[in-house]
């Protein structure tokens, strides 16, 4: 019976974990981040995955290039919900990719190769932005919204308090609330 219940324990605890997404995953990945390359201390050529939210999406002739305001990166690869960031990257993606999908404030991961920099302006600053020659590209779907309120029950028997999924504004909206949220 112990061991029924320690097998069971073990099933439950590998059905919490969520791992890299396949396409994201490569074993020599270094550990060099946005800020690093901003201050040009990254070696050239090596093997990325950053991360962040969507702030502008350029299309060209043959690639796409997506500007990303960079986030730290959990352990299954989605950006972390952060109020600082290392700055910004663009990512070159071969092909086309549609701006509705990938649309301004969606979380993206890449997977790539740190190839250089780009100067670009943001406004008037013009912004050095290092570039990733993605091999992969990973949109997160968005999660749901829960509320943090109380509410009234919705249900028609009866009228309680009660803590649960926000019904009333949609529910699946982005999670970029405005405050910081670990």
């Amino acid at each position: 019976m112990k061991a029924f219940a320690v097998l069971g324990s073990l099933f439950l605890l590998a059905g919490c974990a969520t791992p890299v997404p396949r396409s994201l995953r490569a074993p020599d990945i270094a550990p060099v981040s946005v800020a690093a390359a901003r201050a040009h201390t990254a070696p050239l050529g090596v093997r990325v995955r950053w991360g962040g939210i969507i702030s502008r999406v350029i299309n060209s002739p043959h690639a796409t290039w997506v500007q990303v305001v960079s986030r730290p990166l959990r352990h299954d690869g989605r950006p972390r919900r952060a109020r600082f960031s290392g700055g910004r990257f663009m990512a070159r993606v071969p092909g086309f990719l549609d701006p509705a999908v990938y649309a301004v404030g969606r979380k993206v991961t890449v997977l790539g190769t740190f190839s250089g920099y780009q100067k670009d302006p943001i406004g008037r600053y013009l912004y050095d932005f290092p570039v990733v020659q993605t091999t992969a590209v990973h949109l997160w779907r968005p999660r749901p919204r829960y509320s943090r309120y109380y509410y009234a029950s919705p249900w028609p028997w009866g009228w309680g308090i009660d803590f649960g999924p926000d019904f009333d504004g949609g529910g699946h909206e982005e999670d970029e609330g405005p405050g910081y949220w670990p």
